[in-house]
């Protein structure tokens, strides 16, 4: 069977779920091989195993750590040249998207971003898009060269299918530029003890109807209580509500959750364009004309400062 190469999203060698998903769309096209790359890479094969790979690629250099996108690049070029794969698979992040633009370049191969599922057709793999904000769902396939696509996190259930998963060092020359772009320092991000907003299979929003930060712990609280991110329409993210990292929409994060709860957000296609691909959409709002109530499958109408105490409430009370 063909040959598809999976490049790892990890952490010390804790791999994502986002990778996990691609492993589950790579095997409908072919079979998965892993790309882990930078430290821990090694310690990845048994999870990537346990979800289909049927060959882990793993290197580990001081460039993957010091240096921006660029080593990564080679590598997955090298393990391309290696391997000779029917389409190459990469997590639909802000480096993952740099990193597959770059290799389709190299390759001179097309490229497709942010597809939310994949199948396999006669003249190679097929990917969905959401386009035009969303509110359009297109079928795209690749007619030059070997496919190189991103795959939105949320896109596909994550699956054990146990596999070989043999380790093999792929060994990779670094080009000149890989070295034109230096780290120099970090700084580790806070953590809120909540999913990362992209990844989370249930995300709660607040927008302009939250009326000011002191209020977002209303929005957070409801989030706890389903162990949910927490997201932020432009409005609220531009009044200094809440950080631009958490914002959803055009200028912001695209996430695609099997549950989305939009509270006092009008939904301006801004909105919507970082939401609609959700799979349950629902609104709170006090405004019965409001945009939003024309994409959700359930709507509220009603003060926020009242529903959203009570659901928390009522969410709480049946968990525990």
């Amino acid at each position: 069977m063909a040959e598809v190469l999976v490049y790892v999203d990890h952490l010390d060698g804790v791999v994502r779920k986002p990778t996990l998903e691609l492993l589950t769309l790579a095997r409908r096209i072919g079979d998965p091989v892993a790309v882990a790359l930078g430290a821990g890479a090694a310690d990845t094969a048994a999870a990537l195993a346990e979800h289909g790979a049927v060959k882990v690629l793993t290197a580990d250099a001081p460039e993957f750590a010091d240096y921006l996108v660029v080593p990564k690049v080679d590598a997955l070029q090298a393990a391309y040249g290696a391997v000779s794969p029917v389409a190459v698979l990469v997590p639909s992040s802000a480096e993952g998207k740099e990193i597959a633009a770059r290799l389709a370049v190299r390759i001179g191969s097309g490229i497709i971003t942010d597809a939310t599922d994949l199948e396999a057709g006669e003249e190679g793999p097929v990917a969905t898009q959401s386009a035009f904000a969303a509110s359009f769902t297109t079928k795209s396939r690749v007619s030059r060269g070997t496919p190189v696509i991103t795959v939105k996190p949320n896109s596909a259930p994550v699956e054990a299918s146990p596999a070989a998963g043999t380790v093999e060092a792929l060994p990779v020359s670094f080009g000149e530029s890989a070295t034109g772009t230096k780290v120099v320092s970090r700084t580790a991000r806070e953590s809120t003890g909540r999913p990362e907003l992209t990844e989370a299979a249930i995300v709660v929003s607040g927008g302009r109807g939250v009326n000011g930060a002191e209020n977002f712990h209303i929005i957070e609280a409801l989030a706890d209580s389903l162990g949910a991110a927490v997201g932020a329409s432009r409005a609220a993210v531009d009044a200094g509500w809440y950080p631009h990292s958490n914002q959803v929409g055009q200028t912001g994060k695209s996430v695609s959750p099997q549950l989305y709860i939009a509270n006092g957000i009008s939904g301006a296609i801004q909105h919507r364009a970082g939401m609609q691909t959700s799979k349950t959409i629902v609104a709170v709002n006090k405004d019965a004309e409001a945009p939003i109530f024309d994409l959700v499958d359930y709507g509220i109408v009603g003060d926020l400062f009242h529903v959203v105490p009570q659901l928390t409430e009522e969410i709480t009370t049946r968990k525990g």
